[in-house]
């Protein structure tokens, strides 16, 4: 879990959305988000690119925790339920992998367990330089 505190702690946009990390695995990350009113949009509900975010990095801790660099090349998610206070929690698991890609899924809860979102995402793997 060391080196994806290490990650984590590297992304500034991370911290400023208030994104902690519970637990990582490799092919694995549970995140945490307390909901604030930074978070939600006009209508009063957390805004949707703050979930996509939760999710995406997520994504990211779980796809960099076998230490080879990756990055996402494709994902999408679906919308469930608002969610309006309380908090929001990312579990992200590893689906499929291959020494070039690997596939998550992420599914996004709110502190009820009831499901906010559904995330998938495919990483690429980046070869060391020879």
């Amino acid at each position: 879990m060391d080196d994806a505190t290490t990650f984590l702690d590297a992304d500034p946009f991370s911290k400023q959305l208030g994104i902690r990390l519970i637990s990582a695995s490799p092919g694995k990350s549970t995140l945490h988000l307390d909901i604030s009113d930074k978070h939600l949009n006009s209508h009063g509900t957390v805004h949707g690119g703050v979930i996509f975010s939760l999710a995406d990095v997520a994504f990211a801790v779980a796809s960099n925790t076998s230490g080879i660099p990756a990055v996402a090349i494709n994902t999408s998610i679906t919308y469930m339920k608002a969610a309006s206070s309380g908090a929001l929690i990312a579990e992200a698991k590893e689906f499929s992998s291959n020494p070039k890609l690997g596939s998550y899924v992420v599914e996004v809860y709110d502190q009820n367990r009831e499901k906010i979102a559904i995330f998938q995402g495919l990483a690429y793997r980046k070869s060391p330089k020879r």
